[in-house]
């Protein structure tokens, strides 16, 4: 397990491997999606809070659009919710979510590599991915209604 300087030290290069400047802000942002993966803005701008009390919701949105631009987070949009953001990149991976609760886990794509799903008609486009998102039912919710109905 890593100490707190090696873990600042793998943040901000990773942050700089992505090309961008390594600042304590974007470390911290990328921290709390590394801890919370699918994570909103407003809860990624709550954890770094804890970490940097003075930094800005603004701050936070252009980090996360930094990131996502820069290939080193992932915005989800699933339905109904508002998006969310997650640092596993580089994969071909899709998403489980509650209709209930909205809770969400990543599932691999059953394929392995990108694109896992082929259209029927490509339009003459060079497809490069395709996003799932599956909804459901979680087992905890899945339970509740259970107890619920006894």
């Amino acid at each position: 397990m890593q100490n707190a300087a090696e873990t600042a030290e793998t943040l901000a290069g990773n942050i700089r491997s992505a090309g961008l400047k390594a600042t304590s802000q974007r470390a911290a942002v990328l921290g709390a999606l590394q801890r919370e993966p699918h994570s909103s803005a407003d809860k990624v701008l709550a954890s770094v809070r804890a970490e940097l009390p003075g930094i800005s919701a603004q701050a936070v949105y252009g980090i996360l659009s930094a990131f996502t631009e820069a290939g080193l987070a992932r915005r989800v949009e699933p339905a109904g919710s508002p998006a969310l953001y997650e640092s596993r990149v580089g994969d071909n991976h899709h998403h489980l979510v509650c209709i209930r609760c909205g809770a969400i886990k990543d599932v691999d794509c059953v394929i392995g590599q990108a694109p896992c799903l082929t259209p029927s008609d490509d339009s003459g486009f060079t497809v490069l991915a395709a996003e799932v998102t599956f909804s459901g039912i979680c087992s905890t919710c899945a339970k509740q209604a259970d107890s619920s109905a006894r």
